[in-house]
């Protein structure tokens, strides 16, 4: 049977993560998860532990401190290749990711390499973000669709689908980055290596539980990392 595997990366989410685990397995037998904890104080690992005593649907790789969303994706990528599935996700911990969307996307993987949750693909489905954010994003994607060229709406999106074979076409180990500038990157790579993008329209809801991982830093990686994988693809470099 196919196999996808909901890769997770967590930091204090401990109000949330039983009850994800529960909303995302319920959606499709196929679906499996990766919990990859960034040794959370809150006791989030403690709780996937327990959850795994009864059901091995949930994996969990813990890591000794915070070292970023890229990473931890990276870390899940691998983990994939490894135990051979065939589609990998990426999903946020918080619930801005509607769980429902799951079989949606599993069947634009029909058509497609690479499945994109977009804000953007149909007008702007963002629900609670303050304006001033929300521009910052909308027109961060903007510029990055004029910089680099690539055919993506929401190119910063944290919802998405890979075939193993995209996956497994990446140096995993040569992305330079990490938060917001990771999701351009690894569609960025995916699309100069000719694997088919597909967006499909979601809604993102800013998170109910917790606080929101978003720094000045993050904002500033992505604006000059659209430059740096124009030049390294002009040099053949990706």
């Amino acid at each position: 049977m196919t196999k996808a595997l909901v890769i997770v990366p967590t930091y204090n989410e401990a109000d949330n993560v039983e009850h994800l685990i529960d909303e995302v397995l319920k959606q499709s037998p196929m679906l499996e998860m990766l919990i990859v904890d960034d040794n959370s104080p809150d006791g989030t690992a403690a709780i996937v532990r327990r959850i795994q005593e009864t059901n091995p649907k949930v994996h969990m790789l813990q890591r000794p401190g915070k070292m970023g969303l890229g990473t931890a994706y990276v870390v899940g990528f691998k983990y994939a290749i490894e135990h051979g599935y065939d589609f990998a996700f990426e999903m946020d911990a918080d619930f801005s990711h509607n769980p429902e969307k799951l079989p949606v996307m599993l069947e634009a993987m029909n058509h497609c390499d690479l499945v994109i949750g977009s804000r953007y693909i149909s007008g702007v489905n963002v629900v609670n973000w303050p304006l001033k954010r929300l521009l910052l994003s909308y027109f961060a994607n903007i510029y990055t669709r004029i910089i680099t060229g690539m055919p993506v709406h929401d190119a910063t999106a944290g919802f998405k689908c890979y075939r193993r074979a995209v996956l497994e076409s990446m140096n995993l180990d040569a992305i330079i980055s990490n938060g917001y500038a990771f999701q351009i990157e690894t569609n960025f790579r995916a699309w100069k290596k000719g694997f088919t993008l597909k967006e499909i329209p979601i809604t993102f809801v800013d998170r109910r539980v917790g606080v929101s991982k978003m720094s000045k830093s993050i904002v500033y990686e992505a604006v000059f990392m659209v430059w740096k994988l124009k030049f390294l693809s002009i040099f053949n470099r990706l």
